[in-house]
């Protein structure tokens, strides 16, 4: 408890969600999407960083949802119907993501889950689950049913509205599988502020909690992450960076990833369920193949994930499944030696990833601080065991929590990229795994034999590793016409062929411009500049084609009449304050950057080239700043000119200037983009979706609104008929009334048998609205009795109080007295009127019977204890506030002062008093308007 204490204070320095920037705040929160479990956090003001709970109290939830015909179940829920009935249950969404039909990864998962059956979509070529003849959903749409589930249970545990999200991917998705991800919470209603790669998470959190121990020096950490499905091996270097905005921060930088899709704990699973299936159908207690039952295969399953929990802490352990099939129990001991033997080829693949990361970021183990380990599956002891042989080391960093960093990683992204909180920086620098390139085809400048021949290019767009977000600009120079182009991916022979397989297509868009040949004839006059495409991959790492532009620059001849004297100042900082006529202001655009080895162009003829876009332009002087140059060094050579003539005896002192302005022109070229990698649901098929997704919703809210009022009904009919027969309820009713209100009642309970558990939430609700306006008066007056002793007992307490309060202010002396008159009349009457009520309103509520409607009401003595309390607090607040005035000692008093030896003390004085009199209508005491004011 002092742990989770101490870990609270230190987020609530770091995240400062208690300052808000915002006087309207929401709530941001997190979603941890692995493959077979979920994490979520949010961050709200007055919590910062905060696990969310479950409705079973878990601080994870499975990411699994059941669909059944008139319900869905989410996490535990639909776990436990996957036991029984495994069909109507779907998980592993994950590894189906932007993937087509004919992918192995698509095979794959129809192996490991042979209850489901998969479709081809005739149009996207992907594929989709067949619930029934009529009902059908993509992977998209379940997993965007599974993420609307994770924003209620963060609602819920935030006790607000949550839009906002950063969610985790694997640092290997490609854009195909970014972009399903996108779909799927668009799906759900979620604003993604950023798809975060899981690994930077971790990453992001353990740098968070570690900010006092960056510095200068470059310092390397590995995060070695084995989940369900995948193992990550992740290489980061922290340092602190000074920035134009905030001065020196820390900040973190990808430098190296390896991976193995393969690798996790989910196939040991499978291989455990299918050592103990074996098990089962050499024990010959049935004659039917347990393989072939996919309930029996499911039970397996959850118990194989158990056993190899187990014995990740003991040698031994004894699986055991009751009624496994055909009413048949099974129970069979398997030893970690024998769990070790059936995944041994897994474990040798431990080490890979490492070496792959080390090779990416051209570092040496040396080089590496520490080696973490994340994910759940790095608790099995081989896999560390094997890990630690790998790198030599003695031990494993294991200083963060496994299950939960990249949740508290990425919810701190959250609410640094929401606009309602204000946190400490943390600059992340992540990297883009795969390389993306742009192809072209261009005619060649020659021809022979008057055959004009094509020249294939391909220019590099973003490197392996480059950081992102960034933008980048491609310039084509030699295009006068219409023309196309590609954008794919790049050298991707790290990759193994399996991996080639199941990435996809390498070609990601085609991108087919028109309108360049109308633009080139229209500005014939004017010199071209080229086509520039405006790329960004934005901070999810997906790529963005912003806008394609045709720029041209004309060139305007200007005389300018100026002062020798001036122009002369003015070129070199001095003189008038206003600028150089013939410079221009610069303008932000793009630092070129060739791509020809810094060979220049033949023949006078430009290259096409890649540009970064930039915002320093003293570093990256733009094509407008050095053309900007050229005209300061062509009007200083004219200068230069008058001033020789001056010399030889022209005395002219008003100069003519020639400058030469180039005015830009820059025009929007249509662009039609054609999707290679994977066609995205159109907008017509995402309302579709959406609106698909929201019916559920309604069903399921509308099915739990019903559940809740009829439970609501059942509960107020059982708890009434037996209040019935209390005695407190008895005294406060008639017995004709009681015999009443019991016969409802028992009406009531025959409709609920016979047709209440068919009804619709508005009979439900009507039938239980009339139910309370019968009995409401029986409840008020049990409900007043019982107040009454605990009210009276503190209105008595406060009128004895007051009364002596009210004697002993009375006995101050005259010259001490700090109160008026006025003020001690008004607390006198405030206390008799108010012991006269009480006396008289209890008199006459013993008259009356306890099944009358009473006269006193609990909310009455409620009020007159306030009206006492608040005159007595005002005379103690008065005292309080006194000033002090001291006694001076009285003169020719030798005798007196003989007498009286005590020591002349500070006494409180009374403030001015308004010298009004009290208004007989109002009963206002002029100590109404003295500080300190009645409350």
């Amino acid at each position: 408890m002092v742990g989770r204490n101490l870990i609270r204070a230190a987020l609530a320095c770091l995240v400062l969600a208690l300052l808000p920037s915002y006087t309207v705040t929401v709530a941001v929160m997190s979603v941890d999407l692995g493959s077979e479990w979920m994490k979520m956090a949010i961050v709200k003001p007055g919590v910062p960083m905060e696990i969310v709970l479950n409705r079973e109290s878990r601080r994870k939830t499975a990411t699994a949802v059941c669909l059944k015909e008139n319900e869905r179940l989410f996490g535990d829920s639909a776990l436990g119907v996957s036991v029984k009935n495994p069909k109507m249950v779907y998980r592993h969404l994950q590894s189906l993501l932007g993937k087509r039909h004919d992918s192995p990864q698509v095979a794959l998962y129809q192996k490991r889950f042979p209850e489901h059956q998969l479709h081809e979509d005739p149009v996207r070529g992907t594929v989709y689950f067949k619930s029934s003849e009529d009902v059908q959903y993509t992977p998209e749409e379940l997993l965007g049913m599974v993420l609307n589930y994770s924003r209620g249970l963060a609602q819920d545990f935030a006790e607000q509205p949550i839009k906002d999200a950063v969610i985790t991917v694997p640092a290997f998705f490609n854009q195909a599988q970014r972009r399903a991800v996108l779909h799927a919470a668009q799906m759900a209603g979620l604003k993604v502020l950023q798809l975060i790669n899981d690994n930077t998470a971790v990453a992001l959190n353990y740098g968070v909690f570690r900010r006092k121990d960056i510095d200068g020096t470059a310092k390397s950490v590995m995060f070695y992450d084995m989940g369900s499905s995948s193992t990550t091996a992740t290489i980061v270097t922290y340092q602190t960076v000074k920035t134009k905005e905030s001065g020196s921060q820390p900040q973190l930088q990808i430098r190296g990833v390896g991976f193995d899709l393969g690798l996790g704990g989910f196939e040991m699973d499978l291989r455990v369920r299918d050592h103990l299936a074996q098990i089962f159908n050499q024990q010959k207690k049935s004659p039917k193949d347990v393989k072939e039952n996919h309930r029996a295969m499911a039970k397996l399953l959850k118990e194989a994930q158990r056993l190899k929990t187990v014995l990740s802490a003991n040698m031994e352990f004894t699986a055991q499944v009751e009624g496994l099939m055909d009413d048949i129990d099974f129970k069979a001991k398997v030893t970690r030696a024998e769990f070790e033997n059936l995944c041994a080829d897994l474990f040798e693949r431990v080490p890979g990833p490492v070496q792959d990361a080390l090779t990416v970021a051209e570092m040496k183990l040396e080089e590496i601080e520490q080696i973490i380990l994340v994910g759940g599956s790095t608790r099995v002891p081989k896999v560390q065991e094997v890990l630690l042989k790998a790198v030599g080391r003695e031990e494993l960093g294991k200083n963060i929590n496994a299950d939960e960093a990249a949740a508290m990683g990425a919810v701190y992204q959250a609410a640094a990229l929401s606009k309602a909180f204000k946190v400490k920086p943390f600059l992340v620098r992540d990297a883009a795994i795969f390389p993306i390139q742009v192809e072209f085809s261009r005619e060649m400048e020659e021809e022979e034999e008057g055959i004009k021949t094509f020249k294939h290019n391909k220019r590099i767009l973003f490197q392996r590793m480059a950081p992102y977000p960034q933008r980048k600009v491609i310039t084509f120079n030699r295009y006068n016409d219409d023309f196309e182009f590609n954008i794919n991916y790049g050298d991707l022979s790290f990759l193994s062929e399996a991996d080639l397989r199941v990435f996809g297509s390498l070609n990601l868009t085609t991108v087919r411009l028109s309108g360049v040949g109308d633009s080139f004839q229209k500005h014939t006059d004017a010199e071209s500049k080229g086509i520039k495409a405006h790329f960004n991959m934005d901070e999810s790492g997906v790529l963005l084609l912003d806008r394609v532009s045709y720029t041209h620059t004309r060139t305007h001849t200007h005389t300018h009449h100026t002062e020798l004297g001036n122009t002369i100042s003015t070129l070199f900082g001095g003189g008038p304050s206003e600028p150089a006529p013939n410079v221009t202001d610069p303008v932000q655009e793009e630092e070129e950057v060739p791509l020809d080895s810094g060979k220049e162009a033949k023949n006078g003829i430009e290259k096409d080239t890649v540009t970064k876009e930039t915002e320093d332009l003293e570093k990256n002087p733009t094509e407008e700043k050095i053309e900007e140059k050229s005209e300061e060094i062509n009007v200083f050579l004219l200068v230069k000119e008058e001033k020789e003539e001056e010399k030889a005896g022209n005395t002219e002192t008003e100069k003519k200037i020639k400058t030469q302005k180039k005015m830009k022109i820059s025009e929007d070229v249509t662009v039609e983009l054609v999707v290679n990698d994977l066609p995205d649901p159109t907008a017509d098929d995402l309302i579709a979706s959406k609106k698909k997704l929201q019916d559920l919703t309604d069903r399921d809210l509308a099915k739990h609104e019903r559940e809740k009022m009829l439970n609501s009904l059942e509960a107020f009919i059982f708890e009434t008929q037996d209040k019935l027969h209390q005695e407190e309820y008895q005294q406060v009713v008639t017995e004709e009334g009681r015999e009443h209100i019991s016969v409802k009642l028992r009406e009531a309970s025959e409709w609920m048998d016979e047709d209440g558990y068919a009804a619709t939430t508005k009979q439900l609700k009507d039938k239980l609205s009339q139910l309370r306006n019968l009995c409401k008066d029986m409840f008020f007056r049990v409900e007043e009795r019982r107040k009454w002793p605990e009210r009276l007992a503190a209105l008595n307490t406060l009128l004895n109080t007051s009364a002596f309060f009210l004697r002993s202010a009375r006995l101050i002396p005259e010259e001490d007295q700090i109160f008026t008159e006025v003020e001690l009349n008004m607390l006198e009457k405030v206390i008799n009127e108010t012991s006269v009520w009480k006396n008289e309103t209890v008199l006459e509520q013993e008259k009356r019977s306890p099944s009358e409607r009473p006269v006193l009401l609990s909310k009455d003595i409620e009020a007159k204890l306030a009206l006492l309390d608040r005159e007595v607090n005002y005379l103690l607040n008065k005292a309080k506030f006194a000033k002090p005035k001291i006694k001076s000692k009285p003169k020719n008093s030798t005798s007196a002062g003989k007498e009286n030896k005590t020591i002349p003390v500070a006494e409180e004085t009374v403030p001015p008093v308004s010298e009004e009199s009290p208004d007989p209508q109002s009963g206002e005491s002029p100590a109404e308007h003295l500080t300190p004011t009645r409350f």
